[in-house]
């Protein structure tokens, strides 16, 4: 079983715990976590968009003029593709661009995401982090104190916490996110991964 030191916001050392070998300590599998970045990239596509084709475009029903004789090239509707304001040539329409990935792939490529921070030795816990007023400048202070300044940083917690999660909103480099929405993309995305000792507990529970 890996093992990582645990620190308080203060910055200091304070014990080591024990991750579980299931969950913290899995071959990478690199294939798995490009099909779980795909598939989470997907999902978040609202797929609303649209436009309208030749036949969907108001007006052009009456041709604009004769066919010959005119010394003009031929056309049979003004909202033909070619004019302005016209129809466009196979339009975009709403669509679905979800992508399943089977329950398996998905735990699996959490599991390795996990592990890679573990491995790349930027998962850091903490003891407890307790918040009760809205202070961005606190969050700041702690992240100086684990010498974590300027570094992009995911924070999970085990529960909702509303005045540590809407004190990182101002920091354009800081996501807080609770464990049950915890994904492989937002792990690989930042450099450091800050987990409180609860949270890591409730990740064994639900992944091991």
């Amino acid at each position: 079983m890996p093992k990582v030191p645990v620190y308080n916001i203060e910055g200091q050392q304070i014990g080591e715990i024990e991750l579980s070998d299931s969950v913290f300590n899995v071959p990478i599998n690199t294939h798995v976590l490009h099909q779980a970045v795909v598939a989470h990239l997907a999902n978040r596509r609202q797929g609303t968009f649209a436009a309208k084709t030749r036949g969907e475009v108001r007006g052009g029903g009456r041709k604009p003029w004769r066919q010959k004789g005119t010394g003009r090239a031929r056309q049979g509707s003004i909202r033909a593709p070619t004019w302005r304001k016209g129809g466009v040539v196979f339009a975009k329409k709403p669509r679905d661009f979800s992508i399943d990935l089977p329950k398996k792939v998905r735990r699996l490529a959490l599991k390795c995401a996990l592990s890679s921070k573990v491995k790349e030795n930027n998962l850091i816990v903490l003891d407890k982090w307790d918040m009760n007023q809205y202070r961005t400048k606190e969050v700041i202070r702690v992240l100086k104190n684990l010498g974590l300044e300027n570094q992009k940083a995911l924070i999970v917690i085990p529960e909702k916490n509303e005045y540590l999660q809407k004190s990182t909103k101002n920091i354009p480099e800081v996501k807080t996110l609770q464990v049950g929405n915890l994904n492989v993309f937002d792990i690989l995305k930042y450099d450091k991964f800050i987990i409180l000792q609860d949270a890591v507990k409730k990740v064994e529970e639900v992944y091991a």
